[in-house]
């Protein structure tokens, strides 16, 4: 009988939708396992065969889990709301939600391009999924409970005494009876008041001083900003300045926006790294982007002036060593510090760091640049008079947004001090030559130091912040580089924010109204006023008194209001995305409590390593918030986490010889020659080869049609690269394909062959044939006759058959609980070989052999099960136990040596004594060649190890 895997595949998909196979139980009462793929955004383009490295490594994690007893949550959904949608429905005239909706389940778009779905590519790949538990971010069901969790957040403070989110209603009735002078809480108030000064002040002054506590809030914020596609973008959409999608310039721009306090958390986003199991290197990213610093503020006087300049600096003992200071451009101070004859410079430079991102700024070690400002400050310790410049390696979003500049100690300002032929003054004994390169040291003594002189360095730092706070100039401080989230976008395809406002006062929508539902608008732009597109939405005004959404015609200021015209960041509904899941169809909260405390957090995480910042601290903030209120139980939301490499694609190339129309072959390329690489679709190529089909070439691009080319033994052979897995590349391969080809399961064991999970590795097609046969060789085991019908012994099986399964049974067993999949895939691959060359049939290897291999290929695994006489799915079977004693042997081959040359072996039980093995040696046929008729002087018995004979 064939192996006929699209069938197989084909029935067992249906069968596993039919029953229901992977539905998560809601019965708390079994141990349970959270396994979770970080979600995909459903791209029309749909899945390339890079992207399933990450599900099917989960994937078997998932079933492993099944087999030893775990009620399993394995669920997947979809990160639907953002710019690509509304980019395309913005090209297209389409609504967001038709082409999301076809992307995910598949259909026709707008231009008649058939799309396959992610849905049913996953479908297609036999995951383990629990599709009834499916969740899309951007329907109403799902954001409800995120516009619910922003009301939370708004509704909320941080108290920094206790290190956790309280009720903002809490800190008012304090307002009221006492000011805020003892107040320890997260915020950007300044300002000290009384009781009675809070209780003087309007409504309206009371909201504004509030929005300096809420965990959300509104204020003026130094924002991504892309004219070309109208709206605010996350640092990792910013790539050298321009937008990721699209090219666009960006430019640093300061606008009103929603930002989220997650500053106020940093310590614990800090601590918690502690606590889970994640790879060191994902760990020190978080650290790096929270950034925690202990040091000083410091203030400097401006001369002449009153102005003062608050710097933040880990390093007070190097103060004597300060001969500048430096702003960011951004810096509020710096208009009113620059002179007249600075001003326009000033400016210029201004707007040239505006079109640089944080992330350029602070990757851009190299570059130096900057700007005079025509100001002077006074170090207070020296009293020296110190220039005052703008320069953008120093970030407004990082300590005070001013610095100290100590050019002897510190490799960028020592290039700013060279480049500007500024003084360089030596305070930390130990340089060699400062002047030419920074002598950067966290330890030493403390020389041209005034007060300090002598001290070391930590001895130093204590004094000379002792001596700024005995001075009023200072303090000591920590700061954390983590800036609070900006949560607010100018587009349409996102989240509506539940606000609205009275008097320019934002107000949070009742709950009871929730959700607040995406409304249509004509044109997915921003307005002719400058508006976000939200603007155009004819119906989109809150009427407090009867609670509904009406008219914007219909606002008075008085009953009906404006709405909040921004709508929510990407990164929204990814933030909280798993808790849904574990119970995604409640209509009454964001899930029910027994149901959310059970799954607790996600035991396994598997996703990509560009989310190593953004989606992990955001996901994390919130669901330490949601622990403060009692909402979930545990402080982290994802205990173990594996960032899967990339599977990098094989790009083809043709070469063009400069200036013609000639394309030679790569073998007959000559270094006299000047050519040019440009690459074409793979799918050009004849089979696997690297020919190149002329005649296909010629009609897929215009520019081809007439070309020459210069063949070698009358075919072009194209050069390959290794390269990113892209559509503009050409060189994507598409898993429906490889399924259609070779099915699911090859595909599933061939993406774990090609190596460790964490790392990167080429895609070969031509690998995909020895991993099938090897499929193939496994079906042909439960095979046999001349009519290749179906049969399995009940004989007992041998202990070489037995030894050959244990074996795999304790290798495969420890490599997925190492992650260590590429391994497994050769020790089935070795011992079905070895169970080949046996003629194995036997019932008592076969059947625990398809379920050690069932969460790898699982559809095979599933087929073999039921023709084994199974009625049950091989999920629900417990995984094969190894027993040791299977793989201790009876016997021993024992070398025999003379005079420390081993000369042959004999194999004895593995239980003969000393005295038994002597006595065999002596009787052995070889053993007078080797003696000459010598009697030995010593003969000398390691017991499982070897004989030697000494004469």
């Amino acid at each position: 009988m064939q192996y006929n895997f699209q069938e197989i595949e084909k029935k067992w998909q249906k069968i596993w939708e039919d029953q229901q196979t992977f539905a998560a139980s809601t019965d708390t009462s079994k141990p349970k396992y959270y396994v979770l793929d970080m979600f995909p955004y459903p791209s029309g383009a749909g899945l390339h065969v890079g992207h399933p490295l990450g599900y099917i490594a989960s994937d078997i994690y998932a079933r492993f889990k099944r087999h030893q007893g775990f009620n399993v949550l394995h669920p997947m959904g979809y990160d639907s709301f953002g710019l690509p949608a509304e980019q395309y429905a913005i090209q297209t005239g389409q609504h967001p939600a038709t082409t999301t909706q076809v992307n995910i389940e598949g259909g026709i778009d707008k231009q008649g391009n058939a799309i396959a779905g992610y849905e049913n590519q996953l479908k297609k790949l036999g995951f383990s999924y629990d599709w009834n538990r499916e969740v899309r971010t951007s329907n109403p069901d799902f954001y409800h409970w995120t516009q619910w969790l922003f009301i939370q957040l708004y509704h909320s403070y941080y108290n920094n005494d206790k290190q956790q989110a309280y009720p903002i209603s809490e800190l008012v009735e304090i307002f009221q009876k006492e000011g805020n002078s003892n107040i320890h809480a997260a915020t950007s108030q300044k300002e000290i008041f009384s009781a009675d000064d809070w209780n003087g002040l309007t409504e309206e002054k009371k909201q504004e001083i509030l929005l300096n506590y809420r965990l959300t809030y509104r204020a003026e914020t130094t924002v991504n900003w892309c004219p070309a596609l109208g709206t605010v973008l996350a640092n990792d959409e910013v790539v050298n300045g321009v937008s990721e999608r699209g090219g666009h310039p960006v430019y640093q721009q300061k606008m009103m926006q929603w930002s989220m306090r997650i500053t106020a958390y940093a310590e614990r986003l800090l601590q918690g790294l502690e606590t889970i199991d994640w790879s060191e290197a994902i760990k020190e990213s978080q650290r790096n982007w929270i950034g925690k610093s202990k040091g000083a503020e410091i203030d400097f006087s401006l001369s002449n002036s009153n102005i003062t300049i608050k710097v933040f600096t880990t390093r007070p003992d190097t103060i004597y060593g300060v001969t500048f200071m430096v702003l960011a451009p951004e810096h509020p101070l710096v208009d009113e510090i620059t002179t007249g004859e600075y001003i326009e410079k000033v400016n210029q430079y201004k707007e040239d760091s505006s079109k640089r991102s944080e992330r350029d700024r602070m990757a851009d070690a190299k570059t130096v640049s900057g700007q005079f400002t025509g100001a002077y400050a006074i170090n207070p310790f020296s009293k020296e008079k110190i220039p005052v410049y703008i320069a953008d390696y120093v970030l407004m979003g990082y300590g005070t947004g001013a610095i100290m500049a100590v050019p002897a100690h510190d490799e960028r300002d020592h290039r700013f001090a060279s480049y500007f032929s500024l003084s360089i003054k030596e305070v930390i004994q130990g340089g060699e030559n400062v002047q030419n390169e920074a002598y950067v040291t966290k330890e030493g003594i403390c020389i041209n130091s005034g007060i300090i002189e002598g001290l070391s360095v930590k001895e130093a730092q204590e004094k000379i912040i002792s001596e700024v706070e005995t001075q009023n100039i200072g303090k000591g401080t920590i700061n954390y580089r983590l800036r609070d989230a900006v949560f607010s976008r100018q587009r349409y395809w996102g989240e509506p924010i539940p606000i609205y406002y009275k008097n320019n006062i934002p107000y949070t929508l009742p709950e009871s109204s929730l959700p607040l539902i995406l409304p249509k608008v004509e044109k997915y732009l921003p307005t002719e006023d400058g508006e976000p597109p939200l603007g155009r939405a004819k119906e989109w005004a809150w009427n407090e008194k009867e609670q509904k959404i009406v008219s914007k015609d219909l606002i008075d200021d008085q009953t009906v209001f404006p709405l909040e015209l921004n709508t929510m960041p990407g990164w929204a509904g990814s933030s909280w995305y798993y808790l849904r899941y574990t119970d995604p169809k409640n209509n009454t909260r964001f899930a029910d409590d027994t149901q959310v405390k059970y799954w607790e957090n996600v035991d396994l995480y598997i996703g990509g390593s560009e989310h190593a910042t953004g989606h992990l601290l955001y996901s994390r903030f919130w669901n330490k918030f949601l622990k403060d209120y009692g909402y979930i139980n545990r402080e982290e939301p994802f205990q173990k986490l594996i960032n899967q490499g990339m599977i990098l694609g094989q790009t083809a190339y043709i070469y063009r010889i400069n200036g013609s129309q000639n394309f030679i072959s790569y073998n007959l390329i000559r270094n006299d020659l000047e050519i040019t690489p440009i690459r074409i679709s793979i799918k050009l190529l004849k089979g696997v080869t690297d020919e190149v089909d002329i005649e296909k070439l010629r009609q897929w691009r215009e520019e081809f049609k007439d070309a020459e080319f210069i063949l070698e033994e009358g075919k072009y052979i194209s050069g390959r690269e290794i390269e990113k897995m892209s559509k503009s590349y050409y060189n994507v391969i598409n898993p429906d394909d490889v399924c259609e080809e070779y099915g699911a399961d090859t595909l599933r064991m061939y993406e774990m062959f090609l190596g460790p999970i964490d790392q990167a590795k080429p895609w070969n097609t031509q690998g995909l044939t020895g991993v099938h046969s090897f499929l193939k060789k496994l079906w042909r085991l439960y095979f046999s006759g001349e009519n290749e019908a179906f049969s399995v012994s009940e004989e007992k099986a041998t202990k070489e058959e037995l030894k050959t399964l244990h074996q795999l049974i304790k290798k495969v067993t420890e490599d997925i609980q190492n992650f260590s999949f590429n391994t497994s895939i050769s020790s089935f691959m070795i011992a079905v070989n070895e169970l080949a060359k046996l003629k194995t049939d036997k019932r008592e290897i076969l059947e625990p052999l398809i379920v050690l291999l069932s969460p790898y290929a699982p559809h095979i695994a599933e087929e073999l099960w039921e023709k084994l006489g199974h009625t049950e799915s091989i999920e629900k079977i417990p995984f094969p136990e190894f027993h040791a004693e299977y793989l201790v042997s009876d016997s021993f081959e024992y070398p025999v040596s003379f005079n420390g040359k081993v000369r042959f072996k004999i194999e004895m039980p593995a239980s003969a004594t000393p005295k038994e093995v002597e006595e065999a040696v002596m009787a052995h046929e070889k053993t007078p060649n080797y003696l000459e008729g010598k009697t030995p002087k010593k003969i000398i018995v390691v017991p499982k190890r070897i004989i030697n004979i000494v004469i």
